[in-house]
């Protein structure tokens, strides 16, 4: 590179990073996409290394460095066995002394990329050489340096130990575990002491250095220890995303550091004089030091010593309140304090000095932070969970342990926090609609508030009694209110009163829907395990369901009696619905036992003479259901169920626009028909039965809505359920016929009108509703029975109408979507239900009908021009139904109830029309689009890899133009790094070689035909074997196994290709890697027949793998 081709690589810098504008070499202007194309080339071969340092040494801009630094790092990631050892140390030193001597001029962005630089060659070759293994002394000198490189030398630092426990793309699990375990052993706990080192340095004002400086090193330094003390120390580490922290696996010989009273002692005081990020990054290593494992300590004298300084440390921040004025700071403390018991024993800490003290303090933290809730609803979770561990615990610990009387203590605390918590919820029902919008209303932030309500059962229940008499003085005149204030407004709705009712109702209403939900998780937190089940908890919980349930019925009446003109607010018919839930879970699983059902329907069996056994004498659980059922006073479980079922029902009726409430309510009926005590439960209810017999938009116009499209297949799958479980039919008074009149009758309808009248916009509702229930019912339907019953009440009669809608309305999304999931769901052969006898002509006619509607379709998509992809979102009005249709067909075909063979037998064109039609949908989608959208290359993959498999006669007699655009359709597909993807192109490979391998020389048309794609296009073994191998020697790990099916058929199908592939991957390397080379194909060859039978392609695939990992070690690109 010279002066002239450096001043160019500047110029695209400049466009690419900042827009400035630069010319090419014949005067056109370049883009950023130009600019970005051609500094890539950087990255395309190790060749330009050079080039990349002369850029470094000889370059200003900032911009022109980075693409260089990121450029060789990419390159010595890729070309990483290309290089010797002496290399590599010497460009890892080269990058080194070029931080050394530039490093405090250049840019931070800069500086990070060459810092990435360094520690990806040290990881890379940490085995290599013992030079790399030493880094942590070459940066000693940088932090024995001026303050500059000090900062450089932390950051080196940090770096590292992020890049030897995060794992690199392209490099397996063992070969990143081995690395990190050996950096873990001879390199970590140097790193931390010179983190620890820095920070004393700082306390005690060693290091000269100016207020940015200080805070600098001192975030620097904190990160690197809470780097080290997170590091993955035995490969267990949880999901990154998750804030909670396990237990950490320090290594034994760290001991002396992590027990030394001053390590705490500096985290604290660091913590202490500091603004954050360095505070709350100090706490944030407090919190890491307080989940050591406990097997660290080598006596528990020791552990309990560590305990009492940690509970010291928060009890001197809670006294003078350190810190916590800050945000950061102060989430990060309610983290350290709902970590401290996850980490130790309650009869550890009833044991600490000042136990009961630091119990006071966290008490008032806990009471002051939930009082100002809108400065911490992301942190009141972690207080709660404190109280919660605490609480669990309590059973476990002997009340003489420890400090005397701490059981009454944490009773008492308990039972302030829980009050606090409840006042100040209520409470900031007013507050947030005082502030006219100034301050989120927690009710609408769904993430805290089920982390809320998550953590309040057990710490209710710990003084449940006390607890449950404040809800219940809370909830009662807030009831009363509320029925003053509904007799008041009557059959008004509530925004047709004055704004002071408005107001107050809005207000009230907010009350009751926090008291619902606390109900609704306290309730929903009762155990029928007989270790937890606490006498009368079950008539508390009645107390609190009566109040609740007494509050839906008049919710319900309001509604009905104004015909849905007083509704209540939204926000409290979701907690209704939660608490339905929650009640559903604990007290509606028990009614077929306790009902005596059971004995009725057994008769005289053995499994009857046990029903009634057990009605005689009835167990604990049931005494309790049953007395919980008597202090409720609101009739038994079938009344209570009742009053739940009917109004979720009228939920249905009169909230069709709510989405959120129709939802929920749908979710809670399909839970409930999923269980196989509440499904029973639902089946002698008046309104299943009115649900069962009237699921029509006159009686529900929910149905209506077209938003709510998707919640009719969910409405129709739960009834159908019900209707087909045994017996269902008799008692709900409707068999599966009467219960189809209604679509059947619509489809009629439809059926009756012309083309152009089928098409009239009044027709579209009724028919997105027609294929929305019907997939809901047919997704409900698991047996051949069942099954059968919906097809002889389709075909042949309605069938028709699909065809005709796919072929008038193939240009509206909403309609032909809707049409085609329906079919999808039809021609699903799941659990083997469509299975009919063996003389019937059922499934050929199944198939037909699917043709029809598939071809209709296509032929109208492939009439209708693609609309610009600028214009509008081609997905969602042309691709996502190609999909579909695809889906469709793979169903179709690989269902396994048609014998395909017929149709050409008889000459029926119904398999060929549907193959030619979606073969020519699917080619018509540009390869691109296909890789873009997810769906879409499914679909296609799976299709193509059908025809490969089941219709060799089909793809074989394609033009040689069409198959070969097949092929690499599948040559690209099979380097996706989806790995379903990458399967499916892998087996239709297999497929194509297999049958290329046992059929080769036989006298067939398919035989003749891939004989004549072969001579126009020789190179398409050897194109599949050399893209396989690559995969296998240089590719992600996740595609192994997929590529590794079609290798021994594609092998033996054609020898040649192999064998050129194996002379040219040995004419790449070094003689002496040639030599290992050939070693390893020899074993990899040995002992492999010429056969495809199962033994000898599973031993092959075995071998594969050795001769990966073997090969692996040594090959260079």
């Amino acid at each position: 590179m010279d002066a002239a081709q450096l001043a160019q690589v500047e110029s695209l810098c400049e466009t690419l990073y900042t827009g400035a504008s630069s010319t090419s070499e014949d005067g056109k202007p370049i883009t950023r996409a130009d600019a970005q194309a051609r500094l890539l080339s950087l990255q395309s071969s190790a060749d330009y290394i050079p080039q990349c340092q002369y850029i470094l040494d000889h370059s200003n801009s900032q911009y022109a460095r980075l693409v260089a630094s990121n450029s060789l790092t990419e390159l010595i990631t890729i070309h990483w066995n290309n290089f010797t050892v002496p290399q590599r140390i010497d460009i890892r030193n080269y990058v080194l002394g070029y931080l050394a001597s530039q490093g405090p001029s250049l840019q931070d962005f800069v500086t990070v990329s060459l810092i990435k630089l360094v520690c990806r060659i040290t990881k890379l070759g940490w085995f290599d050489d013992p030079a790399h293994r030493d880094l942590a002394d070459d940066v000693t000198k940088f932090l024995q340096a001026t303050v500059d490189h000090c900062i450089l030398g932390l950051k080196i630092l940090n770096q590292l130990v992020d890049e030897l426990n995060i794992p690199t793309s392209g490099r397996t699990l063992t070969q990143h575990r081995k690395t990190s375990v050996s950096f873990r052993d001879v390199c970590l706990f140097k790193v931390l002491q010179l983190g620890l080192t820095t920070l004393k340095q700082l306390q005690t004002r060693a290091i000269s250095a100016n207020p940015t400086q200080e805070s600098i090193l001192g975030e620097q330094s904190l990160s690197l220890v809470v780097r080290c003390l997170n590091f993955d120390f035995i490969g267990t580490n949880p999901d990154e995303s998750t804030e909670d922290v396990g237990t950490i696996q320090a290594p034994t010989s760290w001991r002396t550091v992590l027990q030394d009273p001053a390590t705490t002692e500096l985290l604290f005081d660091f913590y202490a004089k500091t603004d954050p990020p360095r505070s709350s990054k100090a706490m944030e290593a407090v919190i890491l030091l307080s989940s050591i494992r406990r097997s660290l300590f080598p006596t528990d004298k020791d552990r309990a010593a560590f305990l009492g300084r940690l509970i010291s440390g928060i009890r001197e921040l809670l006294s003078n309140q350190t810190g916590l004025q800050h945000q950061d700071n102060y989430h990060q403390f309610c983290r350290l304090l709902g970590r401290l018991k996850a980490n130790y024993q309650l009869s550890e800490l009833v044991k600490a000095e000042g136990y009961l003290d630091w119990l006071d303090l966290a008490a008032s933290f806990t009471v002051q932070s939930i009082r100002n809730w809108q400065y911490s609803t992301n942190s009141i979770h972690y207080l709660l969970a404190l109280w919660g561990r605490l609480v669990a615990a309590v059973p476990y610990v002997r009340p003489e342990t420890g400090a005397r009387g701490h059981v009454q203590q944490l009773e008492k605390q308990v039972l302030l926090v829980v009050e606090t918590y409840i006042e100040s919820m209520l409470g900031s029902v007013e507050t947030v609609l005082r502030s006219d919008g100034a301050l989120d209303d927690p009710l609408l932030d769904e993430g805290s508030l089920k982390e809320q309500l998550d953590r309040l059962p057990v710490i209710c229940r710990f003084q449940y009694a006390p607890i449950a008499n404040i809800l219940i003085q809370k909830f009662d005149p807030l009831l009363n209110t509320y029925r003053e204030l509904m007799s008041h407004l009557g059959n008004n709705a509530t925004d047709s009163a004055p704004q002071d009712v408005q107001n107050q109702v809005a207000i009230v209403e907010g009350q009751l829907t926090w008291l619902t939900y606390m109900v609704g998780t306290i309730v929903g937190g009762h155990s029928w395990s007989a270790a937890h089940m606490g006498d009368g908890e079950e008539t508390i919980d009645a107390s609190l369901s009566r109040r609740t349930l007494q509050l839906a019925q008049g919710i319900d009446y309001r509604l009905t009696s104004s015909n849905g003109a007083g509704r209540a607010d939204p926000q409290l018919e979701c907690a209704m619905l939660y608490y339905f839930q929650n009640f559903r879970r604990v007290y509606m699983f028990m009614w077929d036992q306790v009902s005596g059902s059971s004995s009725g329907t057994l008769g005289g069996s053995v499994v009857g003479m046990m029903a009634a056994k057990l009605d005689s004498a009835p167990s604990t659980k049931q005494k309790v259901y049953q007395r919980m059922f008597e202090h409720l006073g609101m009739g038994d479980h079938t009344a209570v169920a009742n009053l739940i079922v009917t109004k979720m029902g009228n939920n249905l009726k009169y909230w069709p626009d709510e989405n959120d409430i129709i939802g929920k309510t749908l979710e809670l009926l399909h839970d409930m028909a999923g269980g196989y005590s509440s499904s029973k439960l639902l089946l002698t209810l008046e309104t299943v039965r009115f649900l069962a017999m009237h699921h029509t938009e006159d009686h529900f116009p929910f149905l209506s809505v077209l938003a709510n499209a998707r919640h009719r297949t969910t409405f129709h799958a739960t009834l159908t359920r019900l209707l087909l479980s045994p017996a269902g039919e008799d008692k709900l008074g409707v068999t599966f016929e009467q219960f189809l009149e209604p679509i059947v009758n619509t489809m009629k309808q439809l059926e009756s009108l012309s083309a152009s009248d089928l098409r009239s916009e009044n027709c579209r509702r009724p028919l997105v509703g027609v294929f929305r229930d019907l997939r809901g019912i047919t997704a409900s339907l698991h047996n051949r029975r069942t099954y059968g019953l919906l097809f002889d009440i389709l075909h042949p009669s309605h069938l028709s109408l699909l065809t005709k809608v796919a072929e008038v309305w193939h240009d509206q999304p909403e309609v032909i979507i809707s049409l085609l999931r329906f079919l999808h769901e039809f021609c699903h052969n799941k659990a083997n239900r469509v299975n009919f006898d063996q003389s019937s002509p059922n499934g050929i006619l199944l198939f037909r009908a699917t043709s029809d509607v598939i071809t209709a379709y296509g032929r109208r998509v492939l009439a209708t021009p693609a609309p610009s992809s600028t214009g509008m979102d081609i997905y969602k009005v042309r691709y996502k139904g190609m999909a579909l249709a695809l889906n469709v067909m793979n169903s179709a075909l690989s269902g396994n109830y048609v014998c395909f063979g017929v149709f050409q037998l008889y000459n029926d064109p119904a398999l060929d029309n549907a193959l030619d039609v979606t073969l020519q949908m699917a080619l018509s989608v540009p390869l691109d689009d296909i890789v873009a959208y997810p769906k879409l290359s499914k679909a296609f993959y799976g299709f193509v890899e059908n025809l490969f498999r089941s219709h060799k006669r089909t793809v074989m007699g394609l033009e040689t133009s069409v198959f070969m655009q097949l092929m690499t359709a599948v040559h690209e597909g099979l380097q996706s790094s989806d790995a379903t993807l990458s399967s499916l192109c892998a087996n239709t490979i297999d497929h194509l070689a297999t049958f290329y391998f046992s059929e080769n020389g036989k006298d067939k048309p398919e035989v003749h035909n891939f004989n004549k794609h072969l001579s126009s296009q020789p190179n398409l073994f050897s194109g599949l074997t050399q893209t396989l191998f690559n995969l296998l020697l240089f590719g992600p790990p996740q595609n192994h196994w997929a590529v590794m099916r079609p290798m021994l058929s594609l092998m033996l199908a054609s020898e040649s290709s192999f064998s050129s592939y194996k002379d040219h991957l040995l004419s790449s390397q070094t003689p002496e890697n040639q030599a290992k080379l050939n070693e390893a194909l020899n074993n990899l060859l040995a002992d492999v027949n010429r056969s495809l039978d199962s033994a000898n392609r599973d031993r092959f695939t075995q071998k594969l793998t050795a001769f990966r990992v073997t090969a692996r070690s040594f090959l260079t690109l």
